[in-house]
């Protein structure tokens, strides 16, 4: 049975403004409507559905238990009405003109590179606008449907992701760094007392500190910078091996002998914004990414299978 809805998506969309922008008043200036149309609008919504969104509390009206759950719902709604009406555009339109990804800094910088240019041999007119990300920076433009696509070390509530790799992580310095000189195996007590070096949280609500409690840290935005550092001897820094291989095998960089927690792991997700509605384009460079992940670093891809089938039986 098809029920015909009663409230329109504008009046939705009322409510929405409502509530994000505090008031009748803002909410008419950012919707370009007059004050008294924003208010028709979300009392209809109130008559039509028998409900009260609104109380007022001192001078100011809050919503509703009721009006909370309604403006969660709407929310959904609207989002989805969005994402359906992009998706109609990209199938009008065959492959999408452009696609947006944003990408962990942590994923190997040639591997990505590598991805591109197999996409543009194929796709040469699609653009590609690429947002190197760190921490909850990833999450905020999945969250935000800012991409089409992310590479990723968290998946977001709401999201499904699909295990891509598994990066080890080393703790390195340069052969030259005076915690190489101590000669023995390093406690973090030796670690606290030099320069660590960290990457930004790219998010707003950053996430960030030094893992070992170092009183000196440089905070950079880019691994390269990172990088650089620590091959000038300027501090030290956990980093992915498949990211610093070339400076580990040309002797720049060194592990440091830490006693406990030399070598971390963690694990990178292929995640679509909306994979119902992703276009051929989304698909198709993501179809990539998994088999150069798979054909290049077969040992880092395998082992972050086996970790999702670990978790998942442990979930059982």
């Amino acid at each position: 049975m098809t029920i015909t809805p009663k409230i329109t998506l504008d009046q939705w969309r009322a409510l929405l403004a409502v509530v994000d922008a505090g008031g009748y008043a803002q909410a008419a200036e950012n919707l370009h409507k007059s004050q008294s149309a924003v208010t028709y609008a979300v009392q209809k919504l109130e008559s039509l559905l028998g409900v009260k969104v609104f109380e007022v509390i001192g001078r100011k009206a809050h919503l509703t238990p009721t009006g909370q759950v309604m403006y969660r719902r709407a929310k959904a709604l609207l989002d989805e009405a969005g994402s359906l009406e992009m998706a109609a555009g990209n199938l009008a339109q065959g492959w999408e003109p452009e696609l947006s990804l944003a990408v962990e800094i942590i994923f190997p910088t040639w591997l990505l590179l590598q991805c591109f240019a197999r996409f543009a041999d194929e796709r040469p007119q699609t653009r590609i606008e690429l947002y190197e990300s760190v921490l909850s920076g990833t999450e905020e433009m999945l969250l935000q449907r800012k991409v089409d696509l992310a590479v990723c070390s968290q998946v977001p509530a709401g999201f499904v992701g699909d295990p891509l790799m598994r990066l080890n992580f080393i703790l390195a310095a340069h052969p030259d760094h005076p915690l190489h000189q101590l000669g023995r195996d390093l406690t973090l007590q030796d670690l606290r007392k030099h320069r660590h070096l960290l990457i930004r949280d790219s998010g707003s609500q950053r996430r960030s500190g030094s893992r070992v409690g170092a009183e000196q840290i440089w905070t950079v935005s880019h691994k390269a910078t990172s990088i650089h550092a620590a091959c000038m001897g300027l501090g030290f820094a956990w980093f992915s091996e498949e990211t610093i291989r070339n400076e580990l095998e040309s002797g720049l960089l060194k592990p440091l002998p830490l006693r406990e927690g030399a070598k971390l792991s963690g694990e990178l997700y292929l995640v679509f914004a909306d994979r119902d509605y992703a276009g051929p384009g989304a698909l198709r460079l993501a179809q990539i990414i998994r088999e150069d992940v798979q054909g290049t670093c077969p040992k880092v891809h395998a082992e972050a299978k086996q970790a999702q089938a670990v978790a998942t039986a442990g979930g059982a």
